[in-house]
């Protein structure tokens, strides 16, 4: 069972690479995240953002450690089908299949699922209504490789909110856009959070959009820091 509304708890997480002597990523980390809240964490590049995200998304493991997602232990569970049904991924590079169409892209999480995903399908609908939200319908047929950088990341925010996942794992999400199609996107992103209250954890360089988050956190020195609002 969830501890109140609490979706994540990680204690004590620990990173290093060929112990003893490799280096020390992440010290120590502790955090409690709520159902519904956003996240940003904030850090310069190296730091050691994209793995503590890998760990609280189950694509890494800690050293040591604790971490419990929707009250259960990430060390006891099936990690692949955990994933793909409670936990979207965003990425900076969009990671769509570039010869499948948008659509397809969309419906892969459903598929990995062995879910239906014909053309009158209810997973099929909520992709085409995911298309609607992100402004993409009329690109619906068309291969990922003719999409502009802006119109890829709406795309990975839809993919990722298929399987209607409690947790949004987004890591450096508007990286690669202009300053319009970033504020575009980041503007979708938190209000399909709230909208659809999911809880987003974020890593991002842009102190702006952590701003636009419920909570942030400042990684420095494998240290996770609580980053003032203001």
């Amino acid at each position: 069972m969830k501890k109140n509304n609490i979706v994540l708890i990680a204690e004590d997480l620990h990173k290093e690479y060929d112990p003893p002597n490799g280096p020390k990523v992440l010290r120590g980390i502790s955090l409690e995240i709520e159902s519904g809240q956003s996240c940003a964490i904030l850090g310069r590049s190296g730091e050691g953002k994209t793995t503590l995200l890998h760990i609280l998304g189950t694509l890494e493991k800690p050293s040591r450690g604790t971490l419990l997602l929707c009250g259960k232990n990430a060390d006891l569970i099936q990690q692949n089908e955990f994933r793909n049904e409670h936990i979207g991924f965003i990425f900076q590079a969009y990671n769509l299949f570039e010869d499948l169409t948008l659509i397809e892209n969309i419906l892969m999480p459903k598929k990995i699922a062995r879910k239906n995903t014909d053309l009158n399908s209810p997973s099929y609908q909520m992709a085409m209504d995911l298309l609607l939200d992100v402004a993409l319908t009329s690109k619906s047929s068309t291969l990922a490789k003719f999409l502009s950088g802006g119109e890829k990341q709406r795309a990975a925010i839809a993919r990722a909110l298929c399987n209607d996942p409690e947790i949004l794992i987004a890591d450096e999400p508007t990286g690669n856009l202009d300053l319009e199609n970033a504020r575009l996107v980041q503007k979708l992103l938190l209000d399909f959070v709230k909208k659809r209250k999911k809880t987003l954890i974020l890593a991002t360089h842009d102190v702006e959009f952590a701003k636009l988050c419920d909570r942030i956190f400042l990684l420095q020195g494998g240290i996770l820091i609580p980053y003032p609002m203001v």
